[in-house]
């Protein structure tokens, strides 16, 4: 059972060595206590302003013991020796203070690659939120679930890494010698992405940097936006007897006019990631490599927000549509018979008795647009990882 208590004002005493209560003592601190280490392996090497720092008295100073526990609203274990807790708990009881224990945080710095998925917070996997709540600093890009990260992470400091389209504040070599330099000082780091770390993410080489570092590194895989998007407006990126394939591209850069014929030739489901700067081009090189503007077309953005919008139209008139309308990134867009499937349609009064029938029906100027703060619950019961 796990109990969410208001400490702010509170005293604390957190009994441990310093480095594995660090992780304990920034996390009251941010919370508004009155914290109080009692260290009991000397004095730490970095001190909070906002902390008292004394030496743990031996277990038979029962007149210092008294003194730090008597006025404590709580005190927290984290690794003391089991004399000088024992006789803390018996104290604590005789005067009704509160007494629990914890984890150390580790004392060998290492970087955890997190996928935080395509934006909200209840698409993290248990094992990121666990690597959140046990960080020292998060580093975080501007697409991850951001909206709760201070209580994800409680005990860590946030520092925004993130890029935008031609804004790169920190480039990319300078993140990657942050998490070496930070996993070097003892610190358990987190690098948070959206969607997964090892698609478009370049968690690589991030990943790369720290093992030629000799930093210990490991990955937390997160829902991809290329299928976890799609999903937020009903479009699977598969489905039986229209598409029994999917293709992720970037968008980033142009593709090659081999890439398209590729793409073209290969059939399925396209689905371009960071496209929206490059859509034209990418339309118009389908076209010129021989698809059928008929084939249905959609871009959502902003997915799984609350202001998530979905654009259906046709590859023909795509480009166009999605200028007229004025989309935006971030947003993912979906090529292929696929996009028939989405219940947004539906709802727009379109009837999908076949693929061809609807791809005749919908005109360059008769794009669809719907506006959902989120997706129906039976779609997203079938949109998960």
């Amino acid at each position: 059972m796990q109990l969410d208590l208001d400490v702010t004002g509170r005293k604390v005493v957190v009994l441990g060595s310093a480095a594995g209560a660090r992780r304990c003592v920034a996390r009251f601190v941010r919370g508004g206590a009155r914290v109080t280490l009692v260290a009991t392996d000397g004095p730490p090497g970095t001190r909070l302003d906002t902390v008292r720092y004394v030496a743990a008295p031996a277990p038979d100073d029962t007149s210092a013991l008294l003194r730090l526990v008597g006025p404590a609203w709580i005190v927290v274990f984290v690794d003391p020796a089991a004399p000088l807790r024992d006789r803390v708990v018996e104290l604590a009881g005789h005067l009704r203070v509160m007494t629990t224990t914890e984890a150390p945080a580790e004392t060998v710095g290492a970087v955890t690659l997190v996928g935080g998925g395509p934006g909200r917070a209840g698409l993290l996997t248990v094992e990121a939120v666990a690597a959140l709540g046990a960080a020292d600093v998060v580093f975080y890009d501007r697409l991850a679930p951001t909206d709760d990260l201070a209580a994800l992470a409680p005990a860590a400091e946030l520092v925004d890494v993130g890029k935008t389209p031609f804004h790169h504040p920190v480039e990319q070599r300078s993140i990657e010698q942050l998490l070496v330099d930070r996993a070097r000082a003892g610190q358990s780091v987190v690098r948070l992405k959206g969607g997964d770390p090892f698609v478009f993410g370049r968690g690589g080489e991030e990943m790369l940097a720290c093992l030629d570092a000799g930093v210990r590194v490991r990955v937390v895989p997160g829902v991809s936006s290329a299928v976890a998007v799609p999903a937020a407006c009903g479009i699977p990126v598969t489905h039986r007897g229209l598409s029994h394939a999917f293709t992720v591209i970037s968008g980033h850069q142009r593709p090659s006019e081999a890439e398209l014929d590729g793409l073209a030739r290969l059939g399925g489901t396209i689905v371009v990631l960071m496209g929206v700067v490059n859509l034209e081009q990418i339309a118009t090189g389908l076209l010129r490599a021989g698809m059928d503007p008929d084939t249905p077309a959609a871009v959502v953005e902003r997915g799984y927000s609350d202001s998530q919008r979905s654009t259906f139209s046709r590859l023909g008139s795509l480009a166009d549509d999605a200028r007229r309308l004025q989309v935006a990134s971030p947003a993912v867009v979906v090529i292929g018979a696929v996009v028939s499937v989405a219940p947004g349609l539906a709802d727009a009064a379109r009837v999908l008795d076949d693929l061809p029938a609807w791809a005749d029906a919908l005109t360059p100027d008769a794009a669809l647009t719907s506006e959902d703060a989120r997706a129906p619950d039976d779609v997203a019961d079938r949109s998960g990882p």
